[in-house]
């Protein structure tokens, strides 16, 4: 076959400057960026945990004032209305986990006696089954029952070293409901000049409350019917494993291991391995039929995180924050996604490795535009001033 001569040669890739760093550079100086922000993170838990814990309770509650206005409430009294729910919820889950607290602290000296006797049984077992006598004695002297004694006590004084950090909670709680009053109207005329933020931070809240408020009725549900089975084995303290049961239902994934092991140690103690099983058969079924098969249905995609994100971002905020960060763990990812990917234009082919789904980037109502995100126009709302004029093209997104 002849072969046209004459056809141009193919273009040499462009030469790369011999003056601009190495394209690792910019991983390297971002990671090590990261690796500061956590460790301030870390170092500032006892402040940073209460101020999300604060912002979250605001997102979940602020459609409230909205409500109000369009019912004709308006002014200082629909803020009120909005400080009076944030400070019930946060007032009653305070005193909830402080009896609890306090209850389970009382109960635990009382099974000293049958945990010795439950000990003795295990070691004639183990020792029918072969285990050496020296290993049988080195595991029994490293579990002394006192430790859960003074575990029950060491969490009652964190409580009451805890009392600055509520105090603190409270007062951020009182100027985030204020601020939040006319903060859609910021935010209207914030969208002029970063409408791909604004419309990423819009549905970062609308997300999140949808999360929250899908976690609450599962939780609500799924300690319902733990308490009853509790109840019906005659297991000490149902109602503060139901309540544990609840909190741990915001802990994607591992909450439910956190809510079973304390009442099946319990039941194991008051009445044998008879009943611990029980609860943990049971437990296992309300899970798995529940959070494992209706949860994720109903709530679909709504998170935007993948499965193995999902239980990451537990481990991390965790570490990094503590219980509130664990219990936080969702929305805080998704706020990191927000300001990350969701606003940036060039992170959008990170979306659906995110989401762990192909269209995720439609299913979650983020799709970028050169105008911004779905949504992201932000009207202003009725009664407020009209918005500035659009800012310069050069101070505007493209």
């Amino acid at each position: 076959m002849p072969t046209d001569d004459t056809a141009p040669p193919p273009a040499e890739p462009a030469a790369r400057d011999a003056t601009a760093p190495p394209r690792a550079v910019p991983l390297l100086v971002g990671l090590a960026a990261a690796v500061v922000v956590v460790a301030g993170l870390r170092s500032f838990s006892a402040t940073i945990g209460p101020a999300v814990l604060a912002l979250v309770l605001v997102l979940v509650v602020h459609p409230v004032e909205p409500w109000l206005r369009r019912r004709g409430v308006y002014g200082w009294v629909s803020t009120l209305v909005v400080l009076v729910v944030l400070y019930a919820l946060v007032l009653g889950m305070a005193a909830a986990l402080g009896w609890s607290v306090v209850r389970l602290a009382l109960l635990l000296p009382r099974y000293t006696n049958r945990y010795y006797e439950l000990q003795g049984q295990a070691l004639d077992l183990l020792n029918r089954l072969g285990v050496g006598q020296s290993q049988i004695t080195q595991v029994v002297a490293s579990i002394d029952p006192s430790r859960f004694v003074g575990w029950a006590q060491s969490v009652l004084e964190q409580l009451v070293a805890a009392a600055t950090a509520f105090t603190f909670l409270l007062f951020l709680l009182f100027f985030l409901a204020l601020d939040a009053a006319v903060f859609p109207k910021l935010l209207a005329q914030a969208s002029w000049w970063r409408p791909r933020m604004v419309g990423a931070l819009t549905a970062f809240a609308a997300g999140t409350r949808r999360y929250l408020l899908v976690a609450t009725v599962f939780g609500v549900v799924v300690a319902v019917i733990d308490i009853g089975i509790l109840y019906w084995l005659a297991v000490p303290l149902p109602l503060v494993w139901g309540l544990l049961a609840f909190l741990t239902n915001y802990i994607a994934n591992v909450g439910f291991f956190l809510g079973l092991v304390p009442p099946a140690l319990l039941a194991l103690l008051d009445s044998g391995p008879r009943d611990a099983l029980l609860v943990v058969v049971l437990y296992t079924v309300v899970n798995v039929t529940i959070q494992g098969l209706l949860q994720p249905k109903i709530v679909g995609n709504a998170v935007g995180l993948s499965a193995t994100l999902t239980f990451l971002s537990v481990i991390f905020w965790g570490w990094a924050l503590g219980s509130l960060g664990a219990i936080l763990a969702v929305p805080l990812s998704l706020l990191v996604r927000t300001v990350l990917v969701d606003a940036d234009p060039s992170a959008r082919w990170l979306l659906p490795l995110v989401s762990g789904n192909p269209r995720g980037v439609r299913r979650q109502g983020v799709r970028l535009g050169r105008t911004g995100a779905v949504g992201a126009t932000v009207a202003p709302p009725p009664g407020s001033e009209t918005p500035p004029p659009p800012p310069p093209p050069e101070d505007r997104e493209e």
